[in-house]
Order: C-alpha cells, then structure tokens, then sequence
C-alpha cells in the first residue's frame, strides 16, 4: 500500500488516479495525526509526503510528520513533494531521512518512475552469494574478482541494476569505476538502449551546456550545425557522468534541473524537452567534505547517490592481484604473440606486496611495459621491479609531500605551474604532460586562478 499525505484535495486525487493508474495499492489523508495512525496501523510501503498543511510555508508540520514516520520504521522509503521548491527545505527532508524529493507541478513518468524505483529497492535483499553464484545470475564477464568486499559490491549492483536507482560509485583512480558502471547498464532493462560516457572534467565551463545539452545552428559564433547532447543521446538508455566531482558551481546548477526534472532546453531554442535516462556518477573525491567546503551543491549530491558504491583500492584486496595478472597475460599473449607468456611465482607474490597508487590501471600497465621489455617468457621480480622504477611516479627521483602537509587541491596546483613552466606555457604540451586535456588544462587554469601567457604550441 502507498500512502498519500497532502491537505489538496487535487493534489490527493490526482496522485490516487495516477497511482492506481499503474496498479498501485493507494489511500490519502489531509491530516498528519490520521497519517500517522495509518502508518502505525498499516506500515505503508511507500509514502508520499506533502511538506506544508496550512498557510504556512516553512515546512514545519512535514518535517516533523517525517520524522515520527522514520521512528515507527526507519526504512519506510518516502517522497516529499512540495509546490514551494525550497532546496534547502528538500535537503533538510533528505537528512532526516527522505528518498527522493519532487516538486509540484510534477511529471507523472518521473514520479512513477521514482515510486517504481524505491519499492524495487525495498524488495531486493542482500544473499552473500559466492562469485560463480553471481555469474551464474548476473553479466559480470569484464570484472576481475573474488575479494570479499568486490562480492559485496558486485551482489550490490546486481540488486540495483535492474531499478532506476541513481548511482554513485566512489573510489580511488584507476579502481574500475567505469567498468562497474557499464555493469550496471548491462545488467539492467535499458541494456539494449545507449550507454553515454561523458568525462565531466574534460568540458569546459563554457561548452557544458552545448556538449549536455546540445545546441541548434546559430546558438553562438561557432554553430555552424545542429549538435546532439549528451542528454538526448542517452536517453531510454544509461548516462555515465565520470569525474563529477570536477564541475564548476555553475555547471552544477544546470546539471541539477536535468536531474531533478528530467527536463531541459536544447542551447539557443526555448522548446523544452523530457529525457527518460538512468543516471550513474563517479568520482575519485571527497563530495561530503566538498558539501562541507561549499564547492560541491548539496542537493546534487543527494540526487546522485541513492545508492553508493565505495571501491576499494586493488592495495587493500592483494588476493585479486594474481587473478588480474593472470587476465592481463592472457589477452597479451595474443595481441604480442607471446604464447608462452607467465608469471613465476616470486613475480606474483612480489606484486601483491606493492602499493600500486594506480591500481588496475597502475599494474596493467606496468605488466605490459615488463613484456614489451622483457625477452623471458616467464616475468620475474627483476622484469617487474626494472620497469617499476622506470614508471613515470618513480622519474626524477619524485619525493611526495608528508601526509598532512600538503592538500590535494595544493599538489594538483603545484603540479599544474610546474608543467606550464616547464614547456613554457605551452597548453597542448603541459596539458599531455599532465594527462589532460586541453580544455581540461584551462579550466584548471581558470579554477586556480593560475596566470599565464599562453605562447603558440
């Protein structure tokens, strides 16, 4: 049973028609003491929760029927839905424990599909299942790992996959956090529709909105066509937003109403249009101590991360370290013809003992450095540790900053002058040095404040 709490008697009728429309078990109240004897009496499996009863626009009398509705049962998923769209009012909601918060007027897909989307949710336990037992149910064929904590996460997105749940996948760079998204998509029902990929640190500020959104011929100076969004792209499909904690303040804001709406205008035409799309997001930083700092929107946050996905580093699951050397020498045998190909077994334990700050990525590479250079076919400590130390972290003798001493932030600007010195301003240069991008490389420019004069490439 669904219930719904608002004092409109439209607003009531319209969400019962709509409700029962797809099927839904539903019944309303104006009155939160009523609601509150039906939650006891009944324990809804979802609630639909009007923040304001009277004249008074504060939110009060909503919170507060939250919060006894989260003491009866804290899992009780809940929608909040208000005609005042105070963002700070729908935060305030999503702490004390709300799922999900629309604004009236209110797109009848988007909020079924919301209300689909928490009831699947409520419906999918956890089972511990070993990996062949996933395999078995689950797409998981390009992820390498049986650590108990990547079963965990695996088990996770098999559950969630098939919902519209938003997705937040967290991690250090390099830990397979596209890899994980695309599982996602392939284990969902939009598997046969697009999977858009959009590196978010590589758009500038000013290109956000033609590259999301799209634009017509004419928009600005450059327009010479009709340009397709990201957006549009995706749509009845899957979007993959990666680097998400890189956008600007601005780029938030736009990207917020797309996610909250499900609506957007293509750049230079005021037509609006509806998108149909399962968003996932990742990023290597801290978006809670970004919210905290005040350059990460705190309301974006909680429309991405219903569900979060916290990847370990590969440091902290050594076990997984043979099974991915073992796939990596294995599709490398073909592509160098090297049928011969192994590891010893000093190789490999010495592998396991390193600390790879690159993960997969660290260690795949430094595998295919070691047979390119290597002319034995079976890779020792020696392969490995000549082509360890010839790595790009170990050029120039590099010492690290104690930790404590320095910020991220500080290091990726020390590293960022340093580069722009170093091939004296030239942008395409630095940015390759830094593994960047060229617009990638102005907008931390930009960011920074860091001046410069840029001299022709």
């Amino acid at each position: 049973m669904i219930l719904v709490i608002d004092d409109d008697l439209a607003v009531r009728t319209s969400l019962m028609l709509l409700l029962k429309s797809e099927s839904y078990d539903a019944v309303s109240t104006e009155n939160p003491g009523e609601a509150l004897k039906i939650v006891k009496k009944n324990n809804p499996e979802l609630i639909i929760l009007d923040l304001n009863f009277s004249i008074d626009t504060s939110g009060k009398e909503g919170m507060d029927l939250l919060e006894k509705i989260k003491q009866h049962n804290i899992a009780t998923p809940v929608i909040l839905i208000t005609g005042w769209g105070s963002i700070e009012l729908a935060v305030k909601g999503m702490k004390l424990g709300a799922n999900d918060f629309i604004n009236k007027p209110w797109n009848n897909e988007h909020l079924i599909q919301s209300v689909k989307t928490l009831l699947d949710l409520q419906d999918k336990k956890t089972e511990h299942r070993t990996r062949k037992q996933l395999d078995k149910t689950y797409n998981f064929q390009h992820i390498i790992g049986e650590d108990a904590k990547m079963l965990n996460i695996l088990e996770t997105i098999g559950r969630v996959a098939t919902t519209d749940a938003s997705i937040l996948i967290m991690g250090e760079s390099g830990t397979g956090k596209e890899l994980i998204a695309e599982a996602i998509h392939q284990n969902s029902l939009r598997r046969n529709k697009p999977f858009i990929k959009v590196n978010l640190g590589g758009i500038s500020t000013s290109l956000f909105e033609s590259e999301m959104f799209g634009h017509i011929r004419g928009a600005f100076t450059d327009a010479r066509f009709d340009r397709m969004g990201r957006f549009e792209m995706s749509n009845k499909g899957t979007i993959f937003l990666d680097e998400i904690g890189d956008l600007d303040a601005s780029s938030q804001v736009k990207l917020l109403r797309v996610l909250q709406d499900r609506t957007y205008e293509v750049l230079g035409s005021s037509r609006t249009k509806t998108v149909d799309v399962r968003v996932v997001c990742a990023t290597n930083k801290n978006l809670n101590e970004m919210v905290s700092r005040g350059t990460f929107r705190e309301d974006l946050l909680y429309r991405i991360n219903l569900i979060t996905v916290y990847l370990p580093a590969l440091r902290d699951r050594p076990k997984d370290i043979p099974l991915l050397v073992d796939f990596f020498i294995n599709n490398l045998k073909e592509i160098y013809n090297r049928p011969k190909l192994s590891v010893a077994p000093a190789g490999m334990k010495w592998l396991q003992q390193l600390p790879l700050p690159g993960n997969i990525r660290q260690l795949k590479n430094l595998v295919e450095r070691s047979i390119l250079v290597s002319k034995n076919d079976e890779l020792g400590i020696d392969d490995f540790r000549s082509q360890l130390e010839l790595s790009p972290v170990k050029k120039g003798n590099m010492q690290l900053p104690g930790v404590g001493t320095l910020t991220l932030e500080e290091v990726e600007v020390e590293m960022i002058k340093r580069a722009m010195d170093h091939h004296k301003n030239k942008i395409s240069r630095a940015a390759a040095a830094l593994g960047l991008t060229r617009s990638a490389l102005y907008r931390r420019l930009d960011k920074y404040q860091i001046p410069y004069d840029e001299t022709e490439d």
